[in-house]
């Protein structure tokens, strides 16, 4: 089974980057899902779906992945775009429309 190590993007509810900073590995369970006949949900026959685990920096995680022996993929992150805008922009006589 695959994992997937990247760093997580912030949520569109926060404003900072509390918890984009560390590294996560993810087990790819997509060829274990299925669809559970009466209720319609979605199932996995293992638990490893359920499983996330952080750390601190990259080299740890692949150090993680390399010791335990499962073959990983990395995810480079994106830079993020930095707009610097203030409430009183919307209001700006000089603001485009």
């Amino acid at each position: 089974m695959k994992a997937r190590i990247y760093q997580p993007t912030k949520t569109a509810m926060q404003s900072g980057k509390a918890l984009t900073r560390q590294w996560q590995l993810d087990y790819d369970t997509a060829g274990s899902r299925f669809v559970e006949p009466l209720m319609g949900w979605t199932g996995a026959n293992g638990t490893l779906s359920q499983l996330a685990l952080s750390f601190d920096s990259r080299a740890e995680a692949e150090a993680y992945a390399r010791k335990h022996g499962i073959p990983y993929e990395v995810e480079e992150p994106q830079a993020r775009k930095v707009i610097r805008k203030t409430y009183a922009d919307n209001f700006a006589f000089t603001r485009i429309r």
